[in-house]
Formats: C-alpha cells, structure tokens, sequence
C-alpha cells in the first residue's frame, strides 16, 4: 500500500510546463559544480549488467531486480541495474583513472519493490560517481573533505536557483553541515526510531552528514540497510537536509569509501553471505586488482524536488503509480508528470 502525505493548502508555485524549464535549470547547474568541487569527467553507463558479474547492487538483499534474457548472450539473464556502485569501480581502472581523478555519469534504475509515497518512486535517477584515492587516504578525514564539497555544489545550486525563483529562499541550508555518527544520534535520542532520530537532527541542524550506516549499533539493531559489498560501513554515511514543505529529512545522498579486502570479509560474514566472495567483481577486491576509492549517488529527481519546493517527486520525474495515488494527488492540486 502506498503511502502519500500532502501539506494542508500546497499548491506548485510553478506550472508542469515551468517545472520542466526549472528541472534542467537546476540539473545543469549542479551536473557542472559537482563536477569542478570533485574534479570528476563525465562517462556513459549501462542500464544492465549480466547477473553473473556480481556488479548489481543488491541494497537490503531482498529487492527483486528487473532480469530478462538477451537472444545473442549465453551467459545466462542480465538485469536492470538498481544503482552503479560496483560498476563505477570497475570502470575507474578501465578508463585510466589516476589518484583524485573520478568519474560521474547519469544512472537510470527500476527498483520494482520500492514502496512508493512521496520520495520514493520505482524509477530512480541519480548522479552516480566515483572518485580514486590511495590506500592511505581510506579514513574519516577523506569523507568529510568530500561531504563538504558536495555541500558546497548544493550551496551554490541553492544560490543560483534563488535568484531566478523568489520561492527559493537564498540561503535556508546553513553554511556548515553537521557531523554526527549513528551511534551518537542513537545515544542522543534513545527512546526515538532511526527514522524519528533523523527528523530530528534535520530539524535542528538544518544539513546533517550521517556517517557509519549499515553496521549493528551497540543496541543490536542497524540505523539502516546497507548492501556489504560497496560501502565500508565505518566511513560511510548520508547527506540529509530538513526539508520545510514536509516537514521531513530529506535524504538527497548516500556515500561512502569503498570496501578494501578486510572490510569487504567482514561485512559478507556479518550479513551473512560470505559466498559472494567468489564473485568476480568481489574476488577482483579481494585480490586487489581494483582502485580504492569514494563514491556515492545524489538523486536527481530528488535535488530538484528540494530546490523547487515539491511535495511529491511525481512532480518533477515521469514515473508510474497507483492509481489511488493518481487520483488522490489530482483531488488535491497535485500534478504528477
């Protein structure tokens, strides 16, 4: 069942047909400052990969992705991507990339489980990115450097929409983003969900880097799911903002520095599927045949569902759903693509 939440009086300030102009407005803008803050060359991607590569991600382990055969390949189904995190590391050593040297490219997915409401759609969109460091360069110093400058691209895309469009306030994101771990947020708010935990720390801070997503906290349970194979789940984290028209943190980024050997075998044997191990892309980790690296998405339909002050990402992304979600954004002013 899906679940919708529209504000008491929302209405658009812009039409479907202004939106369109204001989505590649802020596309534009921030495709070209993410990639001078990064120092990150744009790449082509696929929209599929053979399902015995190992390269899918595979999020919480339960989603189903979209496979189907292909007449001319043997090698068994490919699938239809649900994000680019193992590829994007692969590609870095095919295209020749060198230390502080990344890539970045245009990721289309279908994530046929999704629960949909008003962030989340079953067609997802992101700058993926990818960005090589050394071995030594593996540490929390690292990822708050990068945090810090996609910061500051969003910073400047809040700026530069605000002078085109009075809705936008100039400078509503503050000018420092807040660090804090998923353990201290669970020791600050014991008594709240990891969900509730996030709402109010965005509430408060305004912008909040949430580091160490993925492993169990000293309560036994985990902030939230993170797949084993991409993520070091000790530098790791994601970029929330308070989001005012919802009343909500808004997630617009989940990254992190990439898994080395010793992380990666000990993040398959705590959830449990060591097998992966013999994978290529994993054995390719393991025997160190790939480039450490940092690397994240940052929602596209989601950035400019921020920036234009939309209550639903059916405004500013062409998706499918239920038609009760139809019909009910209709009855209250809500145009869906």
């Amino acid at each position: 069942m899906y679940s919708l939440v529209i504000p008491q009086g929302y209405k658009s300030v812009l039409t479907p047909r202004q939106t369109q102009l204001a989505i590649k407005k802020v596309k534009d803008f921030f495709e070209r400052d993410l990639a001078i803050q990064l120092n990150l060359t744009r790449v082509s991607a696929p929209l599929f990969v053979e399902k015995s590569s190992g390269l899918n991600d595979n999020l919480n382990g339960v989603e189903r992705p979209v496979s189907f055969d292909v007449k001319d390949i043997d090698s068994g189904d490919v699938e239809i991507v649900h994000s680019l995190a193992k590829w994007k590391r692969m590609a870095l050593s095919q295209y020749g990339f060198e230390e502080g040297e990344g890539l970045y490219t245009d990721m289309s997915a279908i994530r046929r489980d999704e629960d949909t409401d008003n962030l989340h759609s079953i067609y997802v969109d992101q700058w993926d990115w990818e960005k090589r460091i050394s071995k030594e360069q593996r540490n929390e110093q690292t990822l708050r450097h990068t945090v810090k400058a996609i910061y500051a691209a969003l910073r400047h895309t809040e700026r530069y929409i605000a002078d085109d469009y009075a809705f936008v306030e100039r400078n509503f994101l503050p000018k420092d983003i807040f660090f804090v771990t998923t353990e201290e947020l669970e020791d600050m708010y014991p008594e709240l969900t990891p969900k509730e935990r996030e709402n109010r720390i965005a509430r408060e801070k305004k912008a909040v880097f949430i580091m160490k997503i993925g492993g169990k906290l000293k309560s036994g349970g985990i902030h939230d799911g993170r797949a084993p194979d991409y993520d070091d789940w000790e530098l790791n984290g994601d970029i929330v903002v308070y989001y005012p028209v919802l009343d909500i943190a808004f997630e617009l980024s989940s990254m992190g520095i990439r898994v080395d050997e010793e992380s990666l075998m000990r993040q398959l044997e705590e959830r449990g599927c060591p097998e992966r191990a013999e994978l290529p892309f994993h054995k390719a980790v393991l025997e160190g045949k790939l480039p450490y690296s940092i690397g994240g998405g940052i929602g596209q339909s989601r950035i400019c569902m921020y920036f234009l002050r939309k209550a639903h990402i059916g405004e500013v992304q062409a998706s499918l759903w239920p038609k009760e979600m139809i019909k009910e954004c209709r009855e209250k002013g809500v145009e869906l693509l």
